[in-house]
C-alpha cells in the first residue's frame, strides 16, 4: 500500500507511535535501575562486601548506556510536536509546555548534573559525595517520569483549565497536575519500571551464571532482582485494578475496547480469548469467563459496564486495545508465576535450577513487552481524542502529505530497530566480558602484591 492511500493522520499517529515506542523502553530501565544502582552502593558501604561494588560497577554501565539511548531518543520524539501535531502546541501549549519546561529543569538537569560523578568521580569526591550523586540521579529519573506522567494524565483526564479563544489556560496548577487518573497513572508506571528493571537485572545475572559466572555480584544482583520483581508484582496487581476502576469512571470506552463489551451488559464475561468483529459489533470465537469482567470493575456480579456502541463515533480502534491489555495482563501473569517460582526456590536452596536460569534470561525483556503493551492500551485507548473530550487527534496534526511521513516513518523504523539490535546485542556482550575483565583485575591485583613483596 503506497503512502498517498493512507490517512497523513494515521501515518502521524504511526510514526510518533514508533518514536514514543522505541524512547520509553530506555527510561523503563533507568527510573528503576538508579534505585537499584543505589541500594547497591549503600549494601557495599555497610557491608564493606566486595560483590556489593562490583554489581554497582557493571549496571551502572547498562544505566548509562540506557540514559544516553533514552536522551537522544526523547529529543527526537520532542521535534514531533512541531512537525506533526502543531495544533497541539497551539491549543494545550499554555499547559503542555510549562510541565516538559519543569521536567528539564528539575529532573533531566540533576539526572546530567551528577550522572559523571555517578559513572567516574568515586575516587575523587569520596564515597559520601558519590553516593549523594547516585541519590539525585535516581531521584531526577523519578522527577522526569512525575512530570512526563502529570502531562500525559493530563490528556488522558484533563482538570484546572479554562479555554480562552480556542487555547486551553491553566486555571488551577494544582488540579491540572494532580488530575484524576495521575496517582494511578504514576503508580502504575513507577512499578512497571520497578518490574522491568528487576526481570533485566534478573535475566543478565542468569545469563551470566549460565555462562559460569558465579561470583558474589552475580548472586547479590540475581537475589535482589528476584526478591524486587516477587514483591511488586502483587502490588502492581493491586494498582492495576485501582487504575482500572480509575479508568471506567473517567474513560469509560476504553474499558469497553479492552473487554470488548459492544453493548451495555449486565453481568459481562471477562474474555479471555475472541477476535473483536468492528464491522458486525461483535466478537467471534469468544471464549470467556461469565460474570467475571462486572466483578473486577464494578465489584458486583451483575455490575452494569457500558458497551461500545454507546460511544458510536467516540470510541478507539477496538481491536488494538483489546489484544494489547491482553498481551499485558497475559505478560504480567507470566512475570508473576517467574518470580514466586524462582524466589521460592532461591528461597528452599539458594540457588536456581538450569531450566530457571535459562527461564530467567528468556525473560530479561518482558518489562519492555508489558509496558508497551500497557501503553498502547492507554494511547490508542484514548482516541479519538488527544486531549480527552475536548481535542480531536485530528484537529491538530500538520498538514504534511502523506508520502513525507512515509518516508520519514521510514527512516525513523530503520534507526530504531538497528539501535535497538545494537542495545541488545551490547548488553548480553557486556554480560559475557563481565567475568573476563574482573579475572584481568584480580590477577593484575595479584602481580602488583607479588612485586610489592
Amino acid at each position: 500500500m503506497s503512502a498517498e492511500m493512507v490517512d497523513p493522520v494515521v501515518l502521524a499517529r504511526i510514526q510518533f507511535a514508533a518514536n514514543i515506542s522505541f524512547h520509553i523502553l530506555f527510561p523503563t530501565i533507568t527510573i528503576a535501575l538508579g534505585w537499584f544502582l543505589l541500594y547497591f552502593k549503600l549494601r557495599f558501604l555497610r557491608s564493606r562486601e566486595r560483590a556489593w561494588l562490583d554489581a554497582y560497577y557493571f549496571w551502572v554501565k547498562v544505566f548509562a548506556l540506557s540514559f544516553a539511548l533514552g536522551v537522544v531518543s526523547g529529543i527526537t520524539m520532542s521535534f514531533q510536536f512541531g512537525t506533526n501535531w502543531p495544533g497541539f502546541m497551539e491549543r494545550v501549549g499554555n499547559i503542555a509546555g510549562p510541565l516538559l519546561a519543569y521536567e528539564v529543569l528539575t529532573a533531566f538537569f540533576l539526572e546530567a548534573s551528577f550522572l559523571g560523578i555517578m559513572l567516574f568521580g568515586r575516587k575523587r569526591v569520596g564515597e559520601r559525595v558519590h553516593t549523594l550523586a547516585t541519590f539525585l540521579v535516581a531521584a531526577g529519573t523519578t522527577a522526569s517520569a512525575f512530570w512526563i506522567l502529570a502531562l500525559n494524565s493530563w490528556m488522558q483526564t484533563p482538570a484546572g483549565f479554562e479555554i480562552i479563544d480556542g487555547q486551553f489556560h491553566a486555571a488551577d496548577w494544582w488540579s491540572v497536575v494532580f488530575n484524576p487518573s495521575f496517582p494511578y497513572r504514576l503508580s502504575h508506571m513507577l512499578l512497571a519500571s520497578g518490574l522491568t528493571a528487576a526481570f533485566l537485572v534478573a535475566g543478565l545475572s542468569a545469563y551470566r551464571w549460565l555462562r559460569g559466572q558465579r561470583g558474589g555480584d552475580v548472586r547479590v544482583a540475581l537475589r535482589t532482582a528476584l526478591t524486587v520483581a516477587a514483591f511488586l508484582i502483587p502490588v502492581q496487581i493491586f494498582v492495576g485494578d485501582l487504575h482500572g476502576l480509575n479508568t471506567l469512571e473517567h474513560q469509560p470506552a476504553k474499558v469497553a475496547a479492552m473487554e470488548g463489551i459492544w453493548q451495555d451488559e449486565r453481568g459481562a464475561p471477562a474474555l479471555i480469548f475472541a477476535v473483536p468483529n468492528e464491522a458486525e459489533r461483535r466478537n467471534d470465537y469468544a471464549i470467556g469467563i461469565p460474570k467475571l469482567a462486572s466483578l473486577i470493575l464494578t465489584h458486583e456480579l451483575d455490575g452494569e459496564i457500558k458497551g461500545l456502541d454507546s460511544f458510536e463515533g467516540e470510541h478507539p480502534p477496538v481491536a488494538p486495545v483489546f489484544y494489547a491489555f491482553r498481551v499485558m495482563v497475559g505478560t504480567g501473569m507470566l512475570m508473576l508465576a517467574t518470580a514466586w517460582w524462582c524466589g521460592w526456590s532461591w528461597w528452599r536452596r539458594g540457588g536456581l535450577s538450569t531450566w530457571q536460569l535459562r527461564l530467567l534470561a528468556g525473560m530479561s525483556f518482558s518489562g519492555w513487552l508489558a509496558t508497551l503493551a500497557g501503553w498502547y492500551v492507554t494511547e490508542i485507548g484514548r482516541q479519538p481524542w488527544l486531549v480527552s473530550g475536548m481535542l480531536r487527534t485530528a484537529e491538530a496534526a500538520s498538514a504534511v502529505p502523506a508520502p513525507l511521513i512515509g518516508l520519514s516513518l521510514t527512516a525513523y523504523l530503520a534507526v530504531y530497530v538497528g539501535l535497538l539490535g545494537a542495545y541488545v546485542s551490547v548488553l548480553f556482550l557486556m554480560a559475557r566480558k563481565a567475568g573476563a575483565v574482573k579475572q584481568q583485575a584480580a590477577a593484575e591485583a595479584a602481580g602488583a602484591q607479588v612485586q610489592g613483596a
